[in-house]
């Protein structure tokens, strides 16, 4: 009998929430903590005194640790971030340009596959407006408890936007002693080379696909999702994507005070196609505006 309790007792809680999800007006929040990690090393960090590299650690936490929630119904959801009022100097530097790749307020409608986000761009205003893309979910058994909740693994393969700073790495640096002895080559056939040649954009990199894994629970029979990400048989709380982690710490049922899941509207409409393709002329004009001036990464130009 016991066996047979523990047995059903899934199923129940299934059951159970699938009622919950039914309801006419159903609504949920779940809070999310984003972070990604930055190998400084990569950047000129190696160049850096202690107090240098711990100014530069502070000014980038803001940016690569953030908050968002997603409101979501059975078939919309927007994902926006948490904002806090940031530390002075914390918006300064490469984090500071690096912000213009980060997107607004993004609305998903899982019935409609749509796909909606707010994107400022060098002050000006964006929306992009695309299909919903589907990932190829590998679906396995691993459970584990992520609150209150039973989550189980779930693995696809990912690819990556050129422009996904979260991704961005500079080419050809590591972490082994290989490629820091590659980098030294490197570094003296850069130095030989014709300074007419220099180009910052080329020191950077994106690989074309990551692997994505993500913890979704049954509990919340909800196909959505923090960011991009959605297709599953229930609500996604976990997902590790490349150096990007993406952890739910607070999910809220059917609250008292609804909220209105609006459709993001101001700015110029776009496809991401044609919003990469603005991307790639800005960085373009930057390019023969500064020449080589950017090159040599975060522990080279002005000092503070």
């Amino acid at each position: 009998m016991k066996n047979q309790l523990l047995k059903l007792t899934p199923l129940l809680l299934f059951c159970f929430s699938t009622l919950i999800v039914a309801q006419e007006n159903f609504q949920g929040k779940a809070y999310y903590m984003s972070k990604t990690t930055m190998d400084l090393d990569q950047w000129g960090g190696r160049e850096m005194n202690p107090e240098q590299r711990k100014r530069i650690e502070e000014r980038m936490k803001s940016f690569l640790e953030k908050e968002y929630i997603l409101t979501f119904n059975k078939e919309e959801s927007i994902y926006k971030e948490d904002e806090r009022l940031e530390t002075p100097g914390s918006g300064q530097g490469w984090g500071g340009f690096a912000s213009s790749f980060s997107g607004g307020p993004k609305y998903k409608n899982v019935k409609s596959k749509e796909l909606l986000q707010d994107q400022e761009f060098f002050g000006k205003q964006f929306l992009i407006k695309d299909a919903l893309k589907s990932l190829e979910w590998k679906m396995g058994t691993e459970t584990k408890q992520i609150g209150n909740y039973t989550c189980f693994k779930a693995i696809a393969t990912k690819e990556v936007d050129q422009f996904d700073w979260r991704s961005i790495r500079r080419r050809g640096r590591g972490n082994t002693d290989e490629d820091k002895k590659k980098d030294e080559s490197e570094k003296k056939e850069e130095d030989s080379t014709e300074k007419d040649n220099d180009d910052p954009m080329s020191e950077i990199e994106v690989p074309k696909t990551i692997e994505v894994v993500a913890w979704y629970t049954p509990q919340i029979p909800i196909n959505q999702g923090p960011d991009d990400y959605w297709g599953l048989p229930g609500l996604i709380l976990e997902v590790s994507a490349d150096r990007t982690t993406i952890l739910c710490t607070k999910i809220v049922l059917n609250p008292e005070e609804k909220e209105d899941i609006e459709k993001p509207e101001k700015g110029d409409q776009v496809t991401q196609a044609e919003y990469n393709d603005i991307i790639t002329k800005k960085m373009q004009e930057m390019r023969e505006m500064y020449g080589g001036r950017g090159r040599g990464g975060m522990g080279r130009g002005r000092r503070n």
